[in-house]
């Protein structure tokens, strides 16, 4: 049985738990095997290198801190913003993810992460940054 390399496209199923236990992400959920091709880079490093050179049917389990994950969390890319200068449109609920866009005019998301009589607290940081990751991973195929 051959195992998994780079330039092989593969299906895997995994579980993606934070500290707490709380599940951020699994295909057991979607009821649909992820699959990437090893060494094109569009997952994680760390996860990518943990597929590579199972087998078929083989499962493991990484964790993996938020310097080999999502990044820590940084507080200059938490800021505020008058809550004048929102779309009237907009709905500004804390939790929600909105498109903003930066000083340089570039496009990004935000959550909202707080709401005061007059701004709203918007963080561009990805919401698993500073997280440390576990992700319970089983190999299905090799395509």
């Amino acid at each position: 049985m051959s195992e998994a390399k780079k330039g092989d496209k593969v299906r895997v199923n995994y579980r993606g738990t934070l500290d707490d236990g709380s599940v951020f992400s699994s295909t057991y959920d979607e009821k649909e095997p992820f699959e990437f091709t090893i060494g094109e880079g569009s997952v994680l490093p760390k996860f990518e290198e943990a597929v590579t050179g199972m087998k078929r049917g083989d499962k493991k389990t990484i964790s993996l801190p938020p310097e080999h994950a999502y990044g820590t969390h940084k507080q200059e890319f938490v800021f505020v913003m008058d809550k004048a200068q929102a779309p009237e449109s907009l709905t500004l609920e804390v939790g929600k993810r909105i498109h903003i866009r930066t000083n340089t005019g570039a496009t990004a998301i935000a959550t909202i992460a707080g709401i005061t009589e007059d701004s709203v607290i918007l963080d561009a940081n990805d919401p698993l940054a500073g997280k440390t990751l576990t992700f319970e991973i089983e190999l299905i195929e090799i395509v």
